[in-house]
């Protein structure tokens, strides 16, 4: 059972759905207070009002993280309501996959994801750290990507936005050093979440796997059939394929669910018998 989620206030962007929205409940329900940060009013305010009904503590807060001053609102928001912010957990973030020949159709959603994936980043750190600083501690989780781990081909621009997030969360580790504890969550492939809708072009996941392309692309339609062996689906098995969204919430909750004095500084979460490589 979680031992240290107790009353912290938590700070979870894109909350209104996928990782985050599992996050926000998983930690609500251990008795953590959540607040929701969602551009999406009617998604971040459902899972509030979710979070309240089985009995939980939330605030929602309706803000595009590329927005400084609707992050900072929010941020303040959150004091406000609270009393502090122990724990931001920067989870908002797209993934438009494309190869650079496919720039014409792909430019606008780089530029999206540039802002979003890096420019939300800093905007949340910068919203809480003043506080985080002044009450002597806090942490900041921000979730990466094994797509940051390389340069590689059919992610040129996702992977840097990733590799961003990686060098952004070290660089804030060390300048924060017993005031602000840092993690890096790395999720490898991951079904369930609304992160697909981005990809420009579907061939481009194949520079994550290289050699195993044979075999990843005989699960891929052994899923879309639903018919994946059993031990490919069990989590228990040494040959589980792909993680699960809950998966990934059990891992953030987990480097937050630490003494103060505990820093899970660097967690990549895979699948043991996953295809992707890096």
């Amino acid at each position: 059972m979680p031992e240290y989620l107790k009353d912290k206030v938590i700070v979870i962007t894109g909350a209104g759905s996928g990782f985050g929205k599992l996050i926000a409940e998983k930690t609500a329900a251990a008795g953590a207070h959540v607040v929701g940060v969602d551009v999406n009013a009617d998604n971040v305010n459902a899972v509030v009002e979710g979070i309240r009904t089985a009995g939980g503590s939330a605030l929602a807060q309706v803000a595009d993280v590329t927005d400084m001053e609707q992050v900072t609102a929010a941020a303040t928001a959150a004091a406000q309501q609270f009393g502090a912010i122990d724990v931001l957990v920067n989870n908002a973030g797209v993934m438009p996959l494309a190869y650079f020949a496919d720039h014409a159709r792909a430019w606008q959603k780089w530029h999206a994801a540039i802002d979003i994936n890096i420019k939300g980043v800093v905007n949340g750190i910068s919203a809480v750290y003043d506080q985080m600083i002044a009450q002597g501690r806090g942490q900041v989780v921000n979730i990466s990507s094994i797509y940051g781990n390389a340069g590689i081909e059919g992610s040129g621009v996702y992977s840097a936005t990733k590799a961003a997030v990686t060098t952004i969360s070290d660089s804030l580790r060390i300048e924060a050093k017993g005031k602000i504890k840092v993690t890096t969550v790395k999720p490898t492939g991951i079904t369930g979440t609304n992160l697909a809708s981005w990809i420009v072009n579907d061939t481009a996941i194949m520079g994550l796997v290289g050699q195993r392309a044979a075999s990843y692309g005989e699960h891929v339609t052994a899923l879309m059939n639903d018919d994946l062996p059993a031990e490919l689906t069990d989590v228990d098995s040494i040959k589980y394929w792909l993680i699960k969204p809950d998966d990934l919430a059990d891992a953030v909750v987990h480097v937050i669910d630490q003494p103060w004095g505990i820093s899970l500084s660097d967690v990549t979460v895979r699948a043991s018998g996953e295809d992707y490589l890096y």
